[in-house]
């Protein structure tokens, strides 16, 4: 999405000026998308008609038509039964619920929860959190240096403590390097064990096949704001016999498992986007491949020692995760922020504080090299002109953030050296 950089005012609460300065070329799209305009009109549209869904006047009754159309849209394009969709606030609560909900929902004879080392934090800090208050037993299964799953330790997880086991958690695909994992082995050595499947399908919706049916997990989560539809809206598709207890109380609606007023508006602007992401997905996504293909062959031109992650998996068609040696992804994010590009790193951060990849640590990456992962996510509104924008800045970026990052190379060398000089006078 390119423009030159523009600055629109206006005044806050407290009537003071600011601005917000719009960034030429946004290759951050696996963290958040355009509102599609067909979905912003049907949003739009919605937000003002009045009455709640539950309500059995005409007005409530008209509300519920408008949702319960939608979900039977979601449903369609994602090979599911309408009442297998629990519509939900997006991922991260889907997330939670397929996965706090189905340990609470097994009952007390499977303790165990495992996930794959490389999820979302939206699950695996729900399995860490059900074992640090719930008692659970949590296993953090292993990926290979490409960050897929590896099967073996998998069967060797369900060989031992199948039997104890209330959900094994596996990401359709990762949201930081793309890597596609193998939901469909998952399944079929979880259903020989009789254990249910969650996966987090939020990066793939609307770039790969989604087939809930035919995938066999026993739930699915999904968000809007990946997909052209606002923040706030997602979804938890559930076979009719997943055993979930519910995370929110109330009024017992979504069968019984998520609670809550339920969002007519949203719920119209997520199908309207799914819809459309379905309808565009093969041309759509053969497109974003081939500009992948030509920002990572022109990024390992301009630098040849950045490393393309997840590589030799199959990868999400818009993911592009590299990292680059002799610097720090903060320095190379805010080079490319200054130069009119937006990107993301390969790494979470918690209170301003950017910290390792964990994907990347899983993957067997050293601190140092976690800590330089760079991400490009191409979404529908990226060109070509996009991709020579980032490559025409890209070399005088790296180089900055490389000169900024010697001097503490150099200043951990010395401090390595007086320790272990330090060590040697001490015996």
């Amino acid at each position: 999405m390119r423009g030159g950089p523009a600055a629109a005012a206006g005044r806050g609460a407290a009537g003071h000026l600011h601005s917000i300065v719009v960034t030429a070329t946004y290759l951050d799209h696996a963290a958040t998308t355009v509102v599609r305009e067909e979905v912003a009109r049907a949003y739009a549209e919605d937000l003002q008609r009045l009455g709640n869904p539950s309500s059995t006047h005409a007005f409530g009754r008209e509300a519920r038509r408008v949702l319960e159309e939608s979900r039977e849209s979601i449903a369609a394009d994602l090979g599911a039964h309408p009442t297998e969709v629990v519509l939900t606030a997006g991922g991260t609560e889907a997330d939670n619920l397929g996965v706090v909900g189905a340990f609470h929902g097994a009952g007390e004879g499977r303790r165990a929860v495992a996930v794959t080392a490389v999820e979302h934090p939206a699950v695996l800090d729900a399995a860490r959190w059900l074992g640090t208050a719930q008692g659970a037993e949590v296993i953090e299964l292993a990926v290979d240096a490409e960050g897929v799953l590896d099967l073996d330790g998998l069967a060797a997880h369900l060989a031992r403590v199948g039997e104890r086991t209330a959900v094994v958690a596996v990401m359709w695909a990762n949201n930081e390097t793309g890597a596609v994992q193998p939901v469909a082995e998952v399944v079929a050595a979880c259903a020989a064990a009789g254990v249910p499947v969650h996966t987090d399908a939020v990066q793939a919706v609307g770039q790969l096949p989604v087939d809930f049916a035919a995938s066999g997990a026993t739930t699915l989560a999904l968000s809007g704001h990946k997909i052209g539809a606002p923040v706030g809206v997602g979804a938890l598709l559930a076979r009719r016999d997943a055993a979930l207890a519910p995370v929110l109380h109330g009024g017992g609606q979504e069968r019984g498992v998520r609670s809550g007023t339920l969002d007519a508006a949203g719920a119209r602007a997520l199908a309207t986007a799914l819809r459309l992401a379905v309808a565009e997905r093969e041309e759509e996504t053969s497109r974003l491949a081939a500009l992948r293909d030509r920002l990572q062959d022109g990024l390992l031109a301009l630098v040849p020692d950045a490393r393309v992650r997840s590589a030799g998996a199959p990868r999400l068609p818009g993911h592009l995760l590299v990292t680059i040696p002799g610097t720090d992804a903060d320095a190379v994010l805010f080079g490319l922020d200054a130069a009119g590009v937006a990107a993301s790193a390969g790494s979470a951060c918690t209170a301003g504080v950017t910290q390792p990849s964990h994907v990347l640590l899983a993957m067997g990456d050293d601190e140092a090299t976690a800590r330089s992962a760079v991400r490009f996510t191409l979404g529908r509104p990226t060109t070509e002109r996009d991709v020579e924008h980032v490559l025409a800045v890209l070399p005088e970026v790296v180089a900055r953030a490389r000169a900024a990052h010697a001097p503490r190379r150099a200043t951990a060398a010395a401090a390595t050296r007086l320790a272990s000089a330090a060590g040697a006078g001490a015996r």
